[in-house]
């Protein structure tokens, strides 16, 4: 599956690679919030001593930066449930889900009302965030919040 980045993307990823020596091909928006994903093995050096790399990131474009672990073709393959669980945990953190169903590409996730409520957002500008970012990372062809 072809990945296809907006030109502002492609800033927001020149600079963190230029910050942290971290070369990364995946950023998204979620929530007004910049994400990274790296690999496992580069987070702390993504990261900085101290969160310095994130902190420089976040001043020079004033919107809230975090940085996730991108699970690996392989983690992918071999558990591509926990895989998924274990990345939408990370990027919907502190909100938290009860349960994850993963089936014929679709992923469904259910949570208590509040929770719901959070992940959906108004009129379900979250939702369509978070379904736009598992399709570009894992290929999931349907996303539902129950």
């Amino acid at each position: 599956m072809a990945k296809t980045i907006d030109m502002q993307l492609m800033r927001y990823i020149n600079l963190f690679e230029k910050i942290s020596r971290v070369s990364t091909t995946d950023c998204f928006i979620y929530n007004n919030t910049i994400f990274f994903a790296v690999p496992k093995a580069l987070m702390m050096q993504a990261i900085g001593r101290n969160g310095e790399n994130v902190k420089r990131i976040s001043e020079t474009f004033s919107k809230r930066i975090k940085v996730v672990s991108m699970p690996s073709d392989k983690e992918i393959l071999d558990d591509k449930m926990g895989a998924l669980k274990r990345f939408i945990t990370e990027v919907v953190l502190p909100v938290e889900f009860t349960g994850l169903d993963f089936n014929d590409d679709v992923v469904v996730l259910s949570g208590s009302r509040e929770s719901k409520a959070i992940l959906i957002g108004r009129d379900r500008s979250r939702e369509k965030e978070l379904a736009h970012v598992l399709e570009k990372i894992f290929g999931v062809k349907a996303f539902k919040i129950v």
